[in-house]
């Protein structure tokens, strides 16, 4: 077992409220310069929409990510030693500025300088990449709130799988729904941009997993901008350079949490250690020949801090007691691991991302007014007053659990973008949500009954202290609750770099050499 630490991220889409401000304050730290003005490090999608670039998702158009034939190993879809030797002077899976956005801005000046005359003088925009006047056609978020629905959202990529009745559904006024998705670099443990590289510039840091590109050794093949199936690697075209998020890894080592998770109006974001088996990587990309396993399997990489078995392999493998005491107080154990409530974006891309999401619930609860209550509404008391007319009071647990099926967004919609399309793993989470939310309602307004309570939290498989657990942390959290972040060691930084000089003993990620690898 080779045991070690990754800095992973949670993020509950429940909470998000799509104000960009996140995407703001990286923009404002990390890109706001010449040659990375189309750069977003982090954006805001909405879904249903086609996300930023235009239909990143969509793998046979970017060739992103990793491929499992039947029998063989994976291997880069559309990177590689043949294929990056063959495309290195012409790639056409390339995302071009259109499937990004051409960058503008306005001749400000001209509102203040223009002479004086008849009309109102107007700011024109112009680009940022030629400088001369343009037509604005798409922005980072153009198709927010799901403006534009015929052009954007309903060629989400998520939606093939959905009969054509279902996809219309989803756009019926009444039955509309959308939720906002936050993305930034998902920090992988099987990242395709560094497989890909022919340079070797990018890399993962041994310390807490953060990749990386070395701007002195990048040599701007940009093969990480197509392995990369988020879309998350970017060439900036005034240094001939590729550049990522770096998550803010100047800001942890100093002990503050990431600009965008700082700045998060809905306090959606948590950080903190994840303790991982790295043996189990090519077991789990290579000998999983089916998508929908690979949630569980990646999960089950994820190791216990508590166990003293893991505690004994991490202290062998160089990792300090700092550290696993961050990875025993991580809210982001939590959420994935202990409470099972948040899954990662597209598993079935194989590239293992450490940021997991907790899927929206609040289309779910919008939907109870719209089920067939049928013999239950002869049961309600005409005198009490309770939420939705007693119903939820009254109703059983195996009722109130169908009113899921009946949702205004599909679960194969939310199956087919955190699951690898297993509809009932996202059910289960949607479930415990529920449970926590009706849970919470007998506490504090007194509309559903305490047996009632109870049986829900039963059915999700949840305990009361548990359920407790979750709404404190989702709802009551402190910023040192939501954000846990580990001491980092300048000192085993430098011992790393001069152990690296040691061909002997050097292995290159940071990590010392077990004798019986041959590394």
């Amino acid at each position: 077992m080779d045991v070690r630490a990754q800095i992973s991220m949670v993020f509950h889409l429940d909470k998000c409220i799509g104000c960009h401000t996140c995407s703001i304050a990286c923009k404002n730290i990390w890109t706001d310069r010449k040659g990375a003005e189309y750069m977003w490090w982090n954006n805001v999608e909405t879904k249903p929409g086609t996300g930023y670039p235009t239909k990143w998702e969509d793998q046979e158009i970017y060739k992103g990510g990793w491929e499992k034939k039947p029998g063989g190993n994976a291997r880069l879809k559309g990177a590689g030693k043949l294929r990056g030797l063959l495309n290195i002077f012409h790639n056409p899976h390339l995302p071009v500025i259109d499937d990004y956005y051409e960058p503008f801005t306005y001749k400000y000046l001209d509102l203040i300088e223009s002479p004086a005359g008849d009309d109102q003088p107007t700011a024109r925009p112009v680009s940022l990449i030629t400088g001369k006047p343009m037509d604005i056609k798409m922005g980072p978020n153009w198709d927010d709130d799901l403006s534009g629905t015929p052009d954007y959202a309903r060629q989400d990529p998520n939606l093939k799988d959905l009969s054509p009745a279902e996809q219309e559904a989803m756009f019926q006024l009444e039955r509309m729904a959308f939720f906002y998705l936050p993305r930034i670099c998902n920090h992988c443990l099987n990242p395709a941009c560094v497989a890909s590289c022919p340079s070797g510039a990018i890399y993962k840091r041994g310390e807490d997993g953060v990749v990386l590109i070395n701007q002195k050794v990048c040599r701007a093949w940009r093969m990480c901008v197509t392995a990369c199936p988020y879309k998350k690697s970017y060439f900036n075209w005034g240094t001939g350079k590729s550049e990522k998020c770096i998550l803010c890894y100047p800001r942890l080592e100093a002990g503050y949490a990431p600009a965008c998770m700082h700045s998060c109006v809905g306090r959606i974001r948590y950080l903190g250690v994840m303790l991982y088996d790295a043996d189990s990587i090519s077991e789990v990309v290579n000998n999983i020949e089916k998508d929908v396993d690979l949630v569980n399997q990646q999960l089950g990489m994820l190791l216990d801090p508590f166990s003293e078995s893991v505690i004994k392999a991490a202290k062998e493998n160089g990792i300090s007691d700092s550290t696993l005491k961050a990875a025993q107080d991580s809210p982001v154990y939590k959420f994935v691991k202990e409470w099972g409530l948040a899954l990662p974006l597209h598993p079935e891309f194989r590239t293992l991302p450490m940021l997991f999401y907790v899927p929206p619930l609040l289309p779910v609860m919008a939907s109870l007014s719209a089920a067939d209550h049928g013999e239950q509404a002869k049961k309600m008391d005409p005198a009490a007053k309770f939420w939705n007319d007693g119903w939820l009071y009254n109703t059983s647990t195996e009722e109130l659990w169908g009113t899921i099926d009946q949702a205004r967004f599909p679960l194969k919609y939310l199956a087919s973008m955190f699951s690898a399309g297993d509809e009932e793993k996202i059910k289960a989470i949607l479930k415990k949500l529920m449970a926590v939310r009706i849970y919470r309602r007998w506490k504090t307004v007194g509309d559903v009954n305490e047996e009632k309570a109870a049986a829900v939290l039963k059915d999700a498989g949840l305990t009361a202290d548990t359920a407790e657990g979750i709404y404190y942390l989702t709802s009551l959290a402190k910023f040192d609750d939501r954000f846990v972040i580990p001491p980092a060691h300048r000192e085993q930084a430098i011992e790393m770099l001069e152990f690296a000089g040691d061909t002997k003993g050097s292995v290159g990620f940071g990590f010392k050499e077990k004798p019986e690898r041959g590394w």
